[in-house]
Parts: C-alpha cells; structure tokens; sequence
C-alpha cells in the first residue's frame, strides 16, 4: 500500500502541469464519491462537497459562494463525465505546451473556467428559456475548451491522426466540437454547453489578442512602461540613434520579427528587458 501511495505521490511531483490538473480532479472526483456513499448510506442529506462547491446559478449564492466560479471546475457529473474530460485534456494540453508555456497553460484553463461560469450566469438569469430551471454547473470542460480553441486557433492547420478517419485539421475538430455544443444546448444540458461556449471565447481571445502582443495585460504592461519611459522623452533626445534607426529599416524589421517569433514558441514572459523596450518603442514609430 505505501508503494502504491509513494508511486502515485511520485508520479504526480514529476508530471507535467496536465498531468498534474489530470490528478488534482481524480483524486478530487474520487473523494467526492467516497462521501457520497457515506451521505446516502448514513440518510445525511445531499452531497457537502456538490452543495458548497458547485456552482449555482443565482447571483446571490455566488457572493456568500465565491470560490465556486472556480470550484466547480474540478467537480463532475460522474465516471464518463470526467473521464471524457481528461483524457482530452491529456492530449490536447501536452499538445498545446509544445508551443506555450506552463504558466500559459495555467491562464487559458483557470480563465476558461470562468469565463465558462460566467456566461453560465449570465445565461440563467437573462434568457427566459433558462431563468425558472433549477440547475448547477461542475466540470472542467470551459478549461479544456479554452486549452482546445487557444492552440487550434495558433496552429489551425495542424493535423492529428485519427485510426479509422485519417487526418484531421485542428480546426475543424474545434469548429466540429463548438457546432456540436451549439445544437446540444436545447437537449437538456444548456448550462454545460454554453459554459464550453465561454471557455472557446476566452481560448480565441487570449491566442489572437495576448499572444499577438494586443492583449490587456500586455496593455498594462505598456501603460506603466509609457509613463516610466514619458521624462526621458521630453529631457533627452539622441538624434543619432533616431537618423540610425529610419536608415535601416530592414535591420529593424528583421528584429522585429525574431522577436515577435520568440513570443510565439515561448511567451511574452520569456523575453527580456532589453527586447521588451525594444518592442514597445518600434510599436511607437
């Protein structure tokens, strides 16, 4: 039993981030099982951890619940529910770090779960098909979602190899996947459907905005940076570098564009001081 215990224990320290997300809603799934069974056998009532972890979808219940826009991303129906939802995110999240980070990783999921429970909310109070049904929301698919729609939308034309059908472009398993949620939403589960809905936007977003240096938190970056960088510009001036820089125009757009390839295979986070100066004040010009 122990080696059992240290080999899981081992496996999940040196996992990747996936695998480590894969293990946190296992362990979390079977633990809310576990006091299910002791729930229905002792006659105690509903589920504790469904009740305060899940989200529900009055507005109220969030604000003494806050913690469930997140929560409820790592709690699921049943066996298939979470079993589909791994072991898409395996393939999918080892996928999308052989071209982002760990750290990116963790931005689209997170942020896909909330954007997924927020057009949830916003869905089941404002439609009227929606507003007198009684419902909550657990699963991680608005994260894997946000994960699939996020690397379809940088490498569209990537090709996965399926055994009976053969090639298939990226693209079009996400167009597929979303089509599906669409025309699945009057089948009973709208809540679910539409949190996937939620999670593809904020996958879109965060690849053509963030990644393409147009995001929100690289405009932040850019507003101190402006207000750091606005004395300098009004005490010193170089002529020389400014004559340097409108002569060689070619040179600049060569570093231009090896930058901008570095973002793309490792992040923004991954450039340096100098090549962020660099990149904010051509953007300038």
């Amino acid at each position: 039993m122990n080696n059992w215990v240290h080999s899981i224990k081992n496996k999940y320290l040196t996992g990747s981030i996936v695998e480590k997300i894969i293990f946190i809603n296992i362990a979390v799934f079977i633990f809310t099982y576990l006091l299910n069974t002791l729930s229905f056998l002792l006659n105690t009532g509903d589920n504790f951890i469904i009740n305060w972890f899940a989200l529900s979808p009055h507005f109220g219940a969030l604000i003494t619940k806050p913690w469930t826009i997140i929560s409820y991303g790592f709690l699921h129906h049943g066996l298939f529910h979470i079993l589909f939802n791994l072991i898409f995110l395996y393939y999918i999240g080892n996928l999308f770090l052989d071209f982002f980070s760990k750290k990116q990783f963790l931005t689209y999921y997170f942020l896909g779960i909330i954007s997924g429970a927020i057009i949830y909310l916003l869905s089941y109070n404002y439609l009227p098909a929606l507003k007198t049904q009684e419902t909550v929301l657990v699963g991680a698919s608005a994260g894997v979602t946000a994960i699939l729609i996020g690397i379809a939308t940088h490498i569209p034309q990537y090709a996965i190899r399926f055994r009976l059908i053969g090639s298939v472009k990226l693209m079009y398993i996400a167009i597929f996947l979303l089509a599906l949620d669409v025309i699945q939403i009057p089948d009973g589960n709208a809540g679910g459907h539409l949190a996937h809905l939620g999670g593809a936007l904020i996958g879109y977003l965060l690849t053509t905005y963030f990644l393409q240096g147009k995001g929100f938190i690289q405009w932040i970056e850019n507003l101190f940076q402006a207000k750091k960088d606005r004395p300098l510009k009004t005490v010193y001036k170089n002529k020389k570098t400014a004559k340097t820089r409108i002569n060689n125009p070619k040179e600049q757009q060569i570093k231009i564009d090896r930058i901008l390839d570095k973002i793309s295979k490792s992040g923004y986070e991954t450039l340096t001081k100098s090549e962020k100066d660099f990149l904010f004040k051509a953007g300038k010009n």
